[in-house]
C-alpha cells in the first residue's frame, strides 16, 4: 500500500516537478506516485491554477465545427442540432493541461496551461491572504494601501481621501479599523495608527480581533469574475447581458430574485421563500421556461451577478442537463454593487413598493402572482431616459416575440395611468 504524505502542502518543487510530468505526458497517478501524493491532489492542482493561453477561434467549441456544412446556413452556437462539445484526452482528462501536446500549434481550441512558477504565487498569495482577518484578497489589500497611503502622507484624513477616491466601497469606520488592526502592516504597506489626523481623539478598540472566519469556498469564480467577463464581451460584443440580483428585508424572508434585461430596461421579478442556491437556480429555470430555449439563449446569452452565496450554482446554470449551453455567468467584484447599477437603480422603483424594514409577508408579498404584479406594474411605468415610453414599449418593438412569451405567460403591459406604486398594490 502506498504511503502519501497526508497533510503536508505541495511545495515549490514539487510544483516544478508536476509541469515537468505534465510535458512528459505524464498521468496523474504517475505524477501522484511520484511525490507521495493522492491522484486527487494532484488532479485539484492542477485544474485550480491552470492559465489559458488561448481563446478558441471558432464561434463554439464544437468538435465538428471544421468539417460542418450546416453552419453555412444557420448561426453556429451549442443549441445547434448537429454541435458536438469538444473534447480533449489530455486536456479535459489526464493530465489536464496543453503544456508540451505535439498539436499545440495547430489547436484552435481553447488552451490551458500549469506553471509551477505561477502557480506556487497564487498559493503563497492565498495563504498569506486567508491569514488576514478580513475578507479581501491580498493583491486587494495591497492596492487599496498603495491607494490610501500617499493621501495620509499629505495630512488627509479618512473622510477626506474617501471623498477623492469614489472607487473605495468601504467605509469611513471599516478604513479605520483596518488601519488600527495592522492589516496593511501586514500585507507589506506601512501604513500604522500614527498616520490617522484624528487618532489621539479616537477610541480604540480594547482587544485586537484576530479571529479569523475561514473563506468560503470561491472555486466557483474560476473563468467567471469581471476581467473574464470584459475579455468575454470584447469577444462577444452582441451577447446579450442580464444582470440579476436579490431583494428581501429579513432574513426569514420572502426574496424577490430580480433579472434586469439590459437592452429594454425590462424587469422580470421570481418570487422565493427561501434565500438558496437551489431555489435562484430554479428562478433561472423558470425563466428559460417562459421564453423558450430559443429566446432564451439569444437574449440571456450573459448573467451578469453579484457573489452573494445563493448564486453559487454557476455550473448547473450554465449547462442543461443535455449538455448543450444554457448561459455564461459571471460575478461582479466584492463590494461592488456599481458594476450592475442599472439593476440597482431600478431596485429604487421596487423599493417604493417593498420599502426596507418593513415584513414583507406582512405587505402580502406571499406568491409569483404578488411578484408578476410588480414586474407589471414597474415596467409599464414611463421613464423619462427612454423618452417617456415604457419597458414593455420596448421590448414589444425590439423584441415582439420575447414580449408575446412574457404575455402569454401573464405579463403583460397595462395603462401608464393604472401604475400603482405603492406597498398598497400588493394588497
Amino acid at each position: 500500500m502506498a504511503v502519501y504524505n497526508k497533510g503536508t502542502h505541495l511545495s515549490f518543487s514539487d510544483r516544478q516537478i508536476i509541469e515537468k510530468g505534465i510535458i512528459n505526458d505524464s498521468t496523474k497517478s504517475a505524477i501522484a506516485a511520484i511525490l507521495g501524493k493522492d491522484k486527487s491532489t494532484i488532479g485539484k492542482e492542477i485544474k485550480t491554477h491552470l492559465v489559458r493561453k488561448h481563446h478558441c477561434s471558432y464561434p463554439v467549441e464544437c468538435a465538428l465545427f471544421s468539417k460542418c456544412t450546416y453552419r453555412k446556413n444557420h448561426t453556429c452556437n451549442s443549441s445547434c442540432p448537429k454541435y458536438k462539445a469538444f473534447y480533449c484526452q489530455r486536456r479535459d482528462r489526464s493530465p489536464g493541461a496543453c503544456n508540451g501536446c505535439s498539436k499545440s500549434s495547430s489547436c484552435r481550441y481553447d488552451k490551458y496551461y500549469y506553471y509551477a512558477q505561477q502557480a506556487q504565487q497564487e498559493y503563497r498569495d492565498e495563504l498569506t491572504g486567508s491569514r488576514i482577518g478580513v475578507n479581501a484578497t491580498l493583491n486587494q489589500i495591497r492596492q487599496l494601501g498603495e491607494m490610501i497611503k500617499p493621501e495620509l502622507d499629505k495630512g488627509h484624513s479618512i473622510y477626506v481621501i474617501k471623498q477623492n477616491h469614489p472607487e473605495i466601497t468601504l467605509s469611513e469606520q471599516t478604513l479605520y479599523n483596518y488601519v488600527e488592526n495592522g492589516v496593511f502592516q501586514d500585507a507589506g504597506i506601512s501604513i500604522s495608527c500614527m498616520d490617522l489626523k484624528r487618532q489621539i481623539r479616537r477610541k480604540i478598540p480594547k482587544k485586537k480581533k484576530t479571529a479569523y472566519s475561514p473563506r468560503k469556498d470561491r472555486s466557483y469564480l474560476k473563468g467567471r469574475t469581471k476581467a473574464d467577463f470584459e475579455e468575454y464581451m470584447e469577444l462577444n460584443p452582441n451577447a446579450r447581458v442580464v444582470e440579476m440580483d436579490t431583494v428581501y428585508n429579513r432574513s426569514d424572508g420572502p426574496f424577490i430574485q430580480t433579472f434586469k434585461f439590459l437592452d429594454y430596461d425590462f424587469l422580470f421579478c421570481v418570487f422565493h421563500k427561501d434565500k438558496s442556491a437551489r431555489s435562484m437556480l430554479n428562478g433561472i429555470l423558470l425563466l428559460e421556461k417562459i421564453l423558450g430555449k430559443d429566446i432564451f439563449n439569444r437574449e440571456v446569452a450573459v448573467l451578469k451577478t453579484d457573489r452573494g452565496g445563493e448564486f453559487v450554482l454557476a455550473a448547473q446554470a450554465e449547462i442543461r442537463e443535455d449538455g448543450t449551453r444554457r448561459t455564461r455567468v459571471f460575478y461582479c467584484d466584492p463590494m461592488c454593487s456599481w458594476q450592475k447599477g442599472s439593476l440597482e437603480n431600478v431596485h429604487i422603483l421596487l423599493r417604493e413598493i417593498c420599502p426596507k424594514e418593513i415584513d414583507l409577508f406582512q405587505l402580502n408579498l406571499t406568491s409569483q402572482a404578488k411578484a408578476d404584479l410588480i414586474t407589471v406594474h414597474i415596467n409599464s411605468y414611463p421613464k423619462e431616459k427612454l423618452n417617456g415610453k415604457t419597458s414593455f414599449q420596448l421590448l414589444d418593438f425590439l423584441s415582439h416575440d420575447m414580449a408575446k412569451r412574457f404575455e402569454a405567460y401573464g405579463i403583460a403591459a397595462i395603462d401608464s395611468k393604472d401604475v400603482i406604486l405603492k406597498p398598497y398594490l400588493l394588497k
